[in-house]
């Protein structure tokens, strides 16, 4: 995976903001990150109903944050493997390169609803406010960890 990730981050340039994209059935949660790289933050969360008003919404927050690419989570099973979901967020990602002309890498998110989940109930979040705001959270979790590997990653020059 850290092969196929980093071969497309590569076209995101060494700076400029980064949207995250945490896929689900019903939402679509949004984070994004400064253009150094240093920080995500969670955005919004998209409710799902077709692929064109999602594709819009998203080119809008793009446009807006001037964002030079997406990371879209990847959900594969625990041994590696990839399912239905995986296929169907490869293909919303293809879909996505075609409309929005941004390049999409995406990254390994095991665990990052989760693992969110955890972090909201340890700081007391009602389960109502947990549940508005999981997908945009996982969203930050997964672009939080795509933007420290491309960072660990970047030869010394470039910091």
């Amino acid at each position: 995976m850290a092969d196929e990730f980093e071969q497309a981050a590569a076209a995101f340039g060494a700076r400029g903001a980064l949207l995250g994209l945490d896929l689900g059935e019903k939402t679509i949660g949004v984070a994004s990150c400064d253009a150094d790289r240093r920080v995500a933050t969670p955005v919004l969360t998209i409710r799902r109903t077709r692929f064109t008003a999602e594709a819009e919404e998203l080119a809008k927050l793009a446009a807006d944050r001037k964002a030079v690419g997406f990371v879209l989570g990847l959900p594969r099973n625990m041994d590696g493997t990839e399912g239905p979901r995986a296929q169907s967020t490869r293909a919303f990602a293809r879909n996505l390169a075609r409309t929005i002309t941004l390049p999409v890498a995406l990254w390994d998110e095991r665990l990052s609803t989760a693992a969110m989940e955890r972090s909201l109930i340890a700081i007391d979040t009602s389960r109502a406010k947990r549940a508005s705001k999981i997908d945009e959270s996982a969203a930050t979790f997964i672009l939080q960890g795509a933007i420290d590997r491309l960072t660990r990653s970047k030869p010394p020059e470039q910091e």
